[in-house]
């Protein structure tokens, strides 16, 4: 088992060697690292925050991405899933970056939880990483011929993809709240299969953007119909735990949680709303706030706790105070770098795609 004490001190001496290599004063002034919190912040209470609101940002933007890959089996010509590959094409690997970012994240500030959760979930890490590798290759290998049991064959690997990476993440997901030790279990495959329902119905949303005329229409078509798939399973899942989980009903029923669970009720009504006026950017808008609402849900039932298996709490689990706080002063000079990249990224590319264009992935 990895000591996030060592490990954090291990990080810190790294730090400050390089920094003492550049200046050696500056290690002289440095005592107040090691004083408390910056400026007093709650920075254990915040790195928990920013670790969820990580992987919210990947299952956002990345959701998308896995519905118009679920939305790509409806597509029955060529021209149109030309299309349909050509509106993710500049944006699917950028959106995993978030992934990266989230792993790193969970090794950086809560080591000890990065070595428990990933060890007891080695198969659904692989699985995870296979259905992502499916999603992100058929693109790449669908485009190198054009025969039709060539484009068959990796047309069905990018739906596939598609749909189990969302559906494997969920599950994992549901197993982390649960402190479940096997890979699947009747509510963890119902929290996969809303994350694939809500993926879809991002996907409907980002289509209606990038899109025009017929493949729009039919695309997005299947927004609230996922939307409501979502709704009820989130609401079976909730059900099902009330019911087999008496330890969770109290987390489940605090004010927090059905607050999350009326929001998401209201973001559905105001999607539903967007997509019927064609304001796709407020239905996507409304995604991602169901797709935050999701996750912070997670976080509230699982707070103070962050591994429930071991019962490490979030202020057990916390490296130590000084690379708590170079981390904080890194992610804070690195943060605003990220966000301003995918500013310009999708600046660059935001105009839809027409029929004809082709599909431009790395």
């Amino acid at each position: 088992m990895i000591d996030g004490a060592s490990v954090g001190a291990d990080a810190a001496i790294a730090v400050v060697a390089a920094v003492a290599a550049i200046d050696p004063t500056l290690v002289l002034q440095a005592g107040w690292l090691s004083d408390g919190p910056l400026f007093g912040l709650p920075l254990t209470e915040l790195w928990y925050a920013l670790l969820f609101f990580i992987l919210g940002t990947f299952l956002f933007l990345d959701g998308f991405d896995f519905g118009v890959g679920v939305l790509f089996a409806t597509r029955s010509t060529a021209s149109d899933r030309e299309q349909l590959l050509a509106s993710i094409g500049p944006f699917w690997d950028g959106n995993e970056v978030w992934l990266v970012v989230f792993g790193g994240a969970l090794f950086a500030a809560f080591p000890e939880v990065y070595a428990t959760l990933f060890s007891r979930h080695y198969l659904l890490m692989f699985a995870i990483l296979g259905a992502l590798i499916a999603r992100g290759l058929a693109p790449e290998m669908y485009e190198q011929r054009h025969d039709d049991a060539w484009q068959r064959w990796w047309g069905r690997a990018f739906v596939v993809g598609s749909v189990t990476a969302p559906l494997f993440l969920g599950v994992f997901a549901a197993n982390w709240l649960l402190g479940a030790t096997a890979l699947v279990s009747i509510p963890s495959v119902v929290v996969g299969l809303a994350l694939v329902a809500l993926s879809t119905t991002g996907g409907a949303a980002f289509l209606g953007l990038k899109t025009r005329g017929r493949v729009q229409r039919e695309t997005t078509v299947y927004g609230p119909r996922a939307l409501l798939a979502y709704l009820a399973l989130v609401v079976l899942a909730v059900g099902f735990l009330l019911a087999t989980r008496p330890a969770l009903r109290s987390d489940l029923l605090s004010p927090a949680v059905l607050g999350l669970l009326g929001a998401s009720v209201a973001l559905g009504g105001a999607y539903v709303a967007a997509m019927r006026r064609e304001s796709y950017v407020g239905a996507l808008a409304a995604t991602a706030g169901l797709t935050y609402g999701l996750v912070a849900l997670i976080a509230t039932v699982l707070y103070p706790v962050i591994d429930p298996v071991t019962g490490l709490t979030v202020a057990d689990a916390i490296v130590s105070t000084i690379p708590l706080n170079l981390m904080s002063i890194g992610a804070a000079l690195l943060l605003p770098l990220v966000f301003t990249y995918f500013v310009v990224l999708y600046s660059a590319f935001w105009g839809p795609v027409e029929e004809g264009d082709g599909y431009a992935g790395e």
